[in-house]
């Protein structure tokens, strides 16, 4: 599961999902089983990251602080940063770099106080891992995969697919901001979820996926951050989900098709003292990167 982020609350940030883009499978014929299904979709993965390239491109990420009661609390903070996306080695998927370069903080330049702004926390992390390497083969152990039916996903044929953590146990231990930020904190360790995946019923993209928690969390709070910021030694993650939705992007010199996130919709709800907050990621004006460092536009989303 995604945890990279530097933030005040722990919430999600996954805008590394970037990193994990799934190949068309144009003309593909229809799997007979989940099991089919997975592998499918896990060949892909698996044969974008031998021909990865750097990806480019404009994220703008609102973030709105919330109460207990999902009630707006104070001013949204809407961050637009560009995005460079490497894929350092092809043999480790699940990880990629993610170079973010801030353009405007709430319509305006960025200025050197807003490195140590509070609210600064909620700007995703650059590093972290991919949240839907759990699709790869080597992660399909970790998870039971249940078919779900079928469905319509933004007037696509869609099929369906649940699921869920087979290890139930969480683990997770809040940390300082790596950036150092002294009110900023994060969180680490492993947490139980389930979800879904909304995969083309015609050429098995995945379109969707929605993850959440299944249930509540303690998080341990060491004893050097309780002293310090005068927390419990639990603080409870209550609630903590995603959805990411995908398109497809057309890509020439050489010509390629990749299926790249669209949006992230974050919402994370903490008891003990942090801050809960409201997310949401919207990804566009993608480039490639090629040899000799020329930057090659998307020329239009593919159907």
């Amino acid at each position: 599961m995604c945890r990279g982020r530097s933030l005040p609350i722990g919430v999600v940030a996954c805008a590394v999902a970037l990193a994990l883009p799934v190949l068309t499978a144009a003309g593909a014929q229809g799997p007979a089983s989940v099991d089919d299904l997975l592998a499918r979709v896990g060949e892909r993965v698996a044969e974008f990251y031998a021909r990865a390239t750097t990806v480019v491109c404009v994220e703008t990420s609102t973030v709105q602080p919330i109460d207990l009661d999902n009630a707006p609390l104070g001013f949204a903070r809407t961050v637009e940063s560009e995005l460079r996306i490497e894929i350092e080695n092809p043999d480790v998927p699940s990880v990629a770099a993610v170079l973010r370069k801030i353009r405007r903080v709430n319509g305006r330049a960025p200025r050197e106080s807003d490195k140590k702004d509070r609210a600064g926390c909620t700007d995703p992390n650059p590093l972290s891992s991919e949240p839907i390497a759990f699709l790869l083969p080597g992660h399909h152990a970790e998870y039971t995969f249940q078919a779900a039916g079928a469905a319509k996903d933004r007037n696509r044929n869609a099929l369906i697919i649940d699921f869920e953590s087979i290890d139930r146990r969480s683990n997770a231990e809040l940390i300082r901001d790596p950036e150092g930020r002294d009110d900023c904190f994060d969180w680490s360790g492993r947490i139980a979820s389930r979800g879904r995946v909304w995969v083309d019923a015609g050429n098995y993209d995945v379109l969707r996926v929605e993850r959440r928690l299944r249930g509540p969390v303690d998080v341990k709070v060491p004893m050097t951050i309780v002293r310090r910021h005068h927390l419990d030694p639990f603080v409870v993650l209550v609630r903590d989900e995603i959805t990411i939705r995908y398109r497809t992007v057309a890509f020439s010199d050489p010509d390629e098709v990749l299926l790249l996130p669209e949006s992230i919709d974050t919402f994370t709800m903490v008891r003990g003292g942090l801050q809960s907050p409201r997310r949401s990621q919207t990804f566009a004006d993608y480039r490639r990167f090629v040899t000799g460092g020329r930057v090659i536009s998307a020329t239009s989303d593919a159907p």
